[in-house]
């Protein structure tokens, strides 16, 4: 007689390489684009200007991109965004969940719905759920450096240190300045092996 336990150690085991699979080709992806596809002209300008920026500049120009990547189009799908942000800051990750769905069934060409609603399944540990909004983030808009520092932060998370090293580097490649990269890419360069540094 089959052993049923034995059918899910298999299943089991297939997830987890189908999963890591993902994982992989989604990094691979950020990492073999470079963020080289296409972007709106508003935000490249902006992006231009943060890349030259000192650290007081970059501040302020990030709170303008953040600006820029909050603005849907449509008033009603602002509201969701800003109830979903608003309900992640409270803690209140199921209701954060439920806006943040919402947005991203109704806007689904809405890079920053897919880009806030990771954080909150990165805060519940839902990594799977996570990696694919960031998917999503990054085929909409390739230079938000804040997914693919989520990127990176998954990937560490998942002990994929070099993966991670490339992403957090990348990072700084759009913009300098992101304190958490930089954190990131000198805590991690005495264990990157393989990589130039």
């Amino acid at each position: 007689m089959p052993n049923p336990a034995g059918y899910t150690g298999i299943v089991m085991g297939v997830v987890n390489h189908i999963y890591k699979t993902a994982v992989a080709a989604l990094a691979s992806l950020v990492l073999v684009t470079g963020g080289a596809l296409a972007q709106d002209d508003s935000n490249a300008s902006l992006l231009d200007r943060l890349k030259g920026a000192d650290p007081a500049d970059a501040k302020r120009i990030e709170r303008e991109i953040r600006m820029e990547w909050a603005k849907s189009g449509s008033p009603a799908m602002d509201l969701l965004l800003k109830r979903g942000r608003d309900a992640l800051e409270a803690g209140d990750v199921d209701v954060a969940i439920g806006h943040l769905s919402a947005l991203t069934d109704h806007a689904p060409d809405f890079a920053e719905g897919w880009h806030t609603r990771a954080m909150v399944f990165f805060r519940t540990e839902e990594f799977g759920l996570a990696l694919y909004d960031l998917e999503q983030t990054l085929a909409l808009n390739p230079q938000h450096y804040a997914a693919i520092y989520g990127l990176g932060v998954v990937m560490e998370s998942l002990d994929k240190t070099d993966e991670a090293f490339r992403l957090y580097e990348m990072v700084l490649d759009i913009n300098p300045n992101h304190e958490e990269a930089k954190a990131a890419v000198e805590r991690l360069r005495t264990r990157v092996s393989g990589t130039d540094i």
